[in-house]
C-alpha cells in the first residue's frame, strides 16, 4: 500500500521553501545557456587592437631538468622539440667480494673503462637480470646476467655459459663494446628504447 505524499514532504523531510528547487533549476539552465555566449577571447582582442597596452619584454623559455629542448626557427615561426634526457646511472658503491659485480668491476677496469662505466653497467644489468646468472626470459629466450638472446651465444666465450658469471660477463662486455662502445652507451640505449 502506497501512502499519499503530504504537501511539503520529500522523502520524509520537510522542504522549508517549495520555491528553492525551481529557482536552482532555472539558474542552472541559465548558466548553460549563457556560457557559450560569453567570448573568453574578448580581452585578448582588445589587447591586440591596442599594442601599446602590452608590455612586450624579452621572450622567455623554461626547460625542465628532465628534458632536453631543441629549438628550430623558420620565417617567423619557432618550434621547440622536447625530448627526455637519459639519466646518468646512479653510483653503485663497492661490490661484495666474490660477487658477479666484483668480477665485472675487475673486467671493466681491465678494459680501461672508469668507475662511471661500471656504474652504468650495474644499472643496466640490474634492469635486465638483477645480476642473476640463471635469469631466463621464456618469451624471448634471453638468458643470464647480460640477457643474451639467445643465451647459447655466450658459448662462444665458454662452455659453462649457463652457470658461470665470469663467462656471461665476459661475453656481455664484448657485446657492449662491439655494439655501443661503452656500458654507458648501452645504458643510454636501454633508457631510450627499453632494450640494448
Amino acid at each position: 500500500m502506497q501512502l499519499p505524499a503530504a504537501r511539503g514532504v520529500f522523502y520524509g523531510r520537510r522542504i522549508r521553501n517549495n520555491k528553492t528547487l525551481p529557482i536552482f533549476a532555472f539558474l542552472a539552465c541559465l548558466t548553460f545557456v549563457l556560457t557559450p555566449a560569453i567570448d573568453p577571447t574578448a580581452s585578448f582582442a582588445i589587447a591586440e587592437e591596442e599594442p601599446d597596452m602590452l608590455d612586450r619584454g624579452p621572450a622567455q623559455s623554461v626547460t625542465a631538468s628532465d628534458e632536453a629542448a631543441q629549438t628550430f626557427a623558420r620565417d617567423d615561426f619557432e618550434i621547440s622539440k622536447i625530448e627526455p634526457l637519459v639519466r646518468a646511472a646512479p653510483a653503485m658503491g663497492v661490490p661484495d667480494p666474490g660477487s658477479a659485480q666484483e668480477i665485472a668491476l675487475k673486467m671493466v677496469t681491465a678494459r680501461g673503462w672508469g668507475r662511471d662505466q661500471f656504474d652504468c653497467l650495474v644499472a643496466l644489468w640490474n634492469k635486465e637480470s638483477h645480476w642473476n646468472v640463471y635469469a631466463h626470459n621464456v618469451g624471448s629466450g634471453a638468458y643470464g646476467i647480460p640477457q643474451a638472446m639467445p643465451g647459447s651465444k655466450m658459448a662462444s666465450v665458454g662452455a659453462d655459459w649457463q652457470t658461470n658469471p665470469a663467462t656471461q660477463i665476459t661475453w656481455g662486455l664484448g657485446y657492449i663494446q662491439g655494439r655501443y662502445a661503452t656500458p654507458c652507451g648501452a645504458w643510454a640505449k636501454s633508457q631510450s628504447s627499453g632494450w640494448y
